[in-house]
């Protein structure tokens, strides 16, 4: 039989029931979960592309404050890289600018040397504002 090598050693503690008791401040806090306030400052679309480089090469497409904003969404919500990729897209399309967004895998590139701060994840409890200026 499959599996049976280590079966006396696994499963030694039992899963934790988690019930929940107050239904309505669930389902209210559900709903807030996923409330977003964005604010946009118009000096973005200025810092969203790359300046010409100085050296020799294909010279970046983005600047680094468009790498900076999709990694600290990702950061900020858990999310994988194809899914901030996606939400930043998302963001910007409702703001109403036409800015286009990496791909994921120039987001893993890119990140490497990239230095900024990441915000701790913490229980979501209230609606989430996201503020995207010049600094990133």
């Amino acid at each position: 039989m499959p599996f049976t090598h280590n079966a006396d050693r696994r499963h030694k503690f039992a899963k934790a029931d988690y019930k929940v008791t107050n239904w309505s401040d669930y389902k209210e806090s559900l709903r807030q979960r996923s409330d977003i306030t964005n604010w946009l400052d118009e000096s973005v679309a200025h810092f969203w592309f790359a300046q010409t480089p100085k050296r020799r090469g294909r010279p970046a497409m983005f600047f680094d404050f468009a790498i900076k904003t999709c990694l600290r969404a990702q950061s900020a919500f858990s999310l994988a890289l194809r899914q901030s990729e996606e939400f930043v897209r998302s963001v910007i399309a409702l703001i109403g600018l036409d800015l286009p967004v990496r791909d994921f895998s120039t987001l893993s590139r890119r990140s490497g040397g990239l230095v900024f701060s990441k915000p701790k994840p913490e229980c979501v409890s209230a609606p989430s504002t996201v503020v995207i200026d010049s600094t990133a």
